[in-house]
């Protein structure tokens, strides 16, 4: 498919298109890159299927680059739709982000031969402390040692956003279509949501800093990079594009949209050149590599 969208491109006089045509030609491209490094590490995972659980966790995970670019590219396709329609387009990014966080501390989780649902804490990381900051010592003791309920809790911290985000997103909805979505309301799911992924976020943080001597072989930090970025780039860059419309000092004569749509537009072009980005550095953060051992060896010995 990436081939015969270079050949297109190729065959187009960029003379001729004005600033719409060549934006949406900009982002499609991004958008098939973004799935070109996406569906290849995918197939070598696949061809490489040898611990599921952790696999499975990490196709749902590299699959969020693609999902946001043809989410964002479907926005400029219909970039007149409604205000219901971009808050639809916006809800499927960020369930699908709630979901990711969840599977990544799921396979925080495996690494450590943790299971919560079996009950399953190797001794050797029973006991160690786990030390809270403000605002969280709100709620929290300032120091905790670590057990099977005080992992359960971390778990329960990542997985209410993955409930949280679609009731809100119905909500939302639901509202603006029925015409009663100030900007107050606005404000105020915006906020709520805001403490949701942070509580969330900071459960990932919490986990990776207690155990980042035995999660050191894996690239944790690279892995989490990965998600925080996708996530801190997508939402307070369309937080940043909101005040600065708001201001008036984002102006809709620059660009070839009217005042209600360019702010969108803008916010999805982003997120399809992010995404690209994002594709590649996955590569190196959810490598193959250490799930190909046996069948490399194989694959070697043959071709010798």
């Amino acid at each position: 498919p990436c081939f015969r969208f270079s050949c297109f491109f190729y065959t187009m006089d960029l003379s001729t298109m004005d600033a719409g045509q060549l934006t949406m030609l900009g982002a499609g491209a991004c958008m098939m890159l973004t799935m070109h490094f996406t569906v290849q590490l995918l197939y070598q995972h696949l061809f490489y299927w040898k611990n599921p659980k952790e696999q499975k966790a990490i196709v749902v995970i590299i699959l969020m680059a693609p999902i946001y670019a043809i989410d964002s590219y479907v926005g400029l396709l219909d970039i007149q739709g409604s205000k219901a329609f971009f808050m639809l387009l916006e809800s499927i990014k960020e369930c699908y982000e709630a979901l990711v966080i969840a599977k990544f501390m799921a396979l925080m989780y495996s690494y450590l031969n943790i299971s919560i649902s079996r009950n399953i804490v190797p001794d050797e990381i029973k006991g160690r402390e786990i030390h809270h900051s403000f605002p969280v010592t709100l709620f929290q003791p300032r120091k905790v040692h670590l057990n099977h309920g005080t992992l359960k809790l971390l778990k329960q911290w990542t997985w209410q956003f993955v409930l949280v985000r679609p009731v809100c997103s119905i909500l939302m909805i639901a509202l603006q279509a029925l015409g009663m979505y100030p900007s107050w309301l606005s404000w105020t799911f915006t906020i709520f949501l805001n403490i949701s992924v942070t509580l969330a976020l900071y459960s990932l943080v919490l986990f990776y800093h207690v155990f980042a001597k035995e999660l050191e072989p894996h690239k944790p930090m690279a892995k989490f990079l990965c998600i925080k970025g996708i996530v801190f780039f997508c939402f307070w860059q369309k937080l940043v594009l909101d005040i600065l419309g708001e201001l008036g000092i984002l102006k809709s004569h620059y660009f070839w949209l009217d005042v209600e749509h360019f702010q969108e537009a803008i916010q999805n072009v982003l997120v399809c050149a992010e995404m690209v980005v994002f594709s590649v550095l996955q590569r190196y953060a959810y490598h193959w590599a250490p799930y190909s051992g046996d069948v490399e060896q194989k694959l070697n010995k043959k071709n010798e």
